[in-house]
This record gives C-alpha cells, structure tokens and sequence, in this order.
C-alpha cells in the first residue's frame, strides 16, 4: 500500500531546519506485514530530542531512514502468526523491540533485548526485513517505529496493547517520554518514598522524570534546566525546586537546599556539563542515572576515589528499565487515576507538513512534547 512518511536522507543539514528541511515528506510503498508483523494506522507521534539527534547527527542511523520513534496508532491487518494482536487493537509503539525469549528479556531486562537492540542498529524489524520501499530502494526503520507516517509494518515485538478509550495523542507519549522519564525515577534509580531528586534537562522525558517522581512520593524535588520557560512549568508539574546548573553557585545552592546533595540525580540533558552537575548534586551514598545521548566521542572524567570513598552510583538508562508489556498499562492506568498527568507534557500539536517546524522549535528549545496528529 502508499502511505506518506517523513524521510531522512542526509544527517547534520544546517539550521534553521525549517529551512534546509532535513526531512522529506514522500510517498513510499509498504509491503503487506510478513510472520509476526501488523500494519497499523498511526494515530499520533511525538517529537524526540532522539530523533533530532539523528537529524544533527549525534546519533547516527542508517539511511535513508523512515524517522519516528514514539507513536500509536490502530491495527488495520496482520501478518502471519500473529496471536495477541487483532485488527482494531489500539496499541502503543516501543523503541525497543522485546523479542521475549532472549537471557535478558528472560529476567525482566526488555531493554537490553539482543535482538531488538540489533534489528534497530541495523535499520530492520525483528525478522530482519525492511518493509518501506521508494522506487525500488528500500528505506530503513526506525527503532522499528518510523512512526512520523500515515501507516506502519511493525513486529509485534514492538507493541503493546491499551485500552481504546484513550486518546492516540496521549498513548504516544507512554512509548518514549513516559516510560524513559517515569522508568528512569522508579526502575533504574529506584527512588523511596521520602527522598529527594534532581531532574537536570527539561525536555519531554525530563519533565515526566518529574511526573514520575510526583507519583514516587519523593518529598523534595528539583528542577534544573538553562531555559527558564521550562524551570518554571516544572514548578507547575511538582517541581519545590528550580535553578540553572550553568550558573556559578548552582550547586552550592542546590546542596545548602538538600543538606549536601539530594538522593537521586536524573540527568536528561545530553550533554556532559549536565551530567556533571548531577553526579556532583549527588550525596555520599546517593545514585546518579543518565538517560541522555549525547555524541559517541563525549566523555566524563570520573575519579574512581569519588565512587569508592562516597559509595555513589552511576547508571545509565534505555527505555526506562520498562519491561514495555508490564509497565506501559501500569502508567496508562496511573494516568487515568490523575496520578500522572502527562498530557500537560503537550505543548503543540501539528501537521505532519510541518514537521521540519517542529524539529527547529524542539532545538531552539521552545517546545516540550509536540504531537503530530493524522
């Protein structure tokens, strides 16, 4: 079938992207969905500072690449083998495919699934095909979404299940900044009821850290970002808290508020001077948790001195820790209850035409979570 997708053929165009339009929207072909694959009609898809880094080429993918990592949308036919799943499902997409039966996937460790991790690095689906095709060339996914498109051939890997009752525009965030951002806070850093957390970086994901932590029963939280819009809506989600870490005296400032540091430092930002900061906002015996991506080259100078005299850890986090088919309806159902109220992370909905808009206002740093809605 034909379906429009936003392409992206040449990674580090030069801003404004409004202007050198890095994507390109296109007709392409999809080919039916194969054994364990559905194709689904996309409801909506939030943009990710994940996909502008594939843009600015911080992240780089294979190309050409059918962009689009967090979406949702409704099954319209299915592949062979298919069991779980049937026509008129609503699901939600997950950047990293579960194939269930590898050792990590076997002990609730989805996110460092083998096989997903490879189809995604090498452009395919579980099964290792490539279903989007554009005059004969066949196009690359992404992270098995390529959600920024009318329709999509995904494996069933990459999917979970919810309830029809809630809108495409919120169930696209659970895929990516709900889960990376709450899963980060309970999953990997783990925070108790009665601690304090840092959130440093902003974004879509960070301010659903905040949510998350909200939700967690953390009783001092803090928000850090360089952009003061986005300090103050943290304050408006249950931040105590706000400063700019680039600012001399910050952490001074930030451990006279904690008495030395604060238990759990998340960092969202993606660049090391962030990642800095939370390490060093960190108290003796507290965690350190990065789900940023910064470039591959980035590094951070750590003195082992530091993490053996302090007991301090630091932890890197993908897809939150989120085993998907457990902890996406645990969420949905947290939302519902108005204990998670990520549909204030929304700042713009928008056409798919105007997508390349989007990705320039996401760089600027004027906009949280924008939605396209088809």
């Amino acid at each position: 079938m034909k379906t429009r997708a936003a392409v992206l053929h040449q990674m580090q165009l030069a801003r404004p992207y409004s202007h050198s339009a890095p994507l390109k929207i296109e007709e392409v072909s999809l080919d039916d969905p194969g054994y364990n694959e559905v194709l689904i009609k996309i409801g909506a898809a939030g943009l990710c500072h994940s996909d502008l880094s594939v843009i600015d080429g911080n992240r780089p993918r294979p190309l050409p690449i059918a962009l689009g990592h967090e979406a949702a949308g409704e099954i319209v036919a299915i592949g062979e083998g298919v069991q779980k799943l049937g026509v008129g499902d609503h699901v939600v997409f997950a950047f990293l495919p579960s194939c269930g039966s590898c050792s990590f996937c076997q002990t609730g460790k989805a996110a460092l699934c083998e096989p997903g991790a490879k189809a995604n690095e090498n452009g395919t689906l579980t099964g290792g095909h490539r279903r989007i095709h554009n005059n004969g060339n066949y196009y690359n996914h992404h992270l098995g979404v390529s959600g920024f498109a009318e329709y999509a051939v995904a494996s069933t890997d990459s999917l979970v299940k919810i309830e029809k009752d809630i809108p495409f525009e919120i169930s696209a965030l659970f895929g990516c900044a709900v889960m990376t951002g709450v899963g980060t806070i309970t999953n990997i850093a783990q925070l108790k009821l009665g601690e304090s957390v840092l959130v440093v970086g902003l974004g879509g994901v960070g301010l659903a850290a905040i949510l998350g932590a909200v939700a967690a029963g953390a009783t001092q939280i803090i928000a850090a970002d360089v952009n003061p819009k986005k300090r103050e809506f943290a304050k408006q989600l249950g931040a105590h808290f706000t400063l700019d870490s680039s600012e001399k005296g910050a952490l001074e400032e930030l451990k006279e508020l904690t008495n030395g540091g604060v238990d759990v430092s998340a960092e969202f930002a993606g660049v090391i001077p962030a990642l800095d900061f939370a390490f060093q906002a960190t108290k003796r015996g507290g965690t350190t948790v990065t789900a940023a991506l910064p470039h591959p080259n980035a590094k951070l100078e750590i003195s082992p001195a530091t993490l053996v005299g302090q007991e301090k850890s630091l932890k890197g986090s993908y897809l939150g820790g989120c085993v998907p088919s457990r902890d996406i309806p645990a969420y949905v159902e947290l939302y519902k209850t108005g204990r998670l109220a990520v549909d204030k992370l929304i700042s713009h909905r928008i056409k798919l035409e105007e997508i390349n808009n989007g990705f320039e206002r996401l760089a600027k740093g004027d906009a949280l979570r924008q939605i396209i809605l088809f």
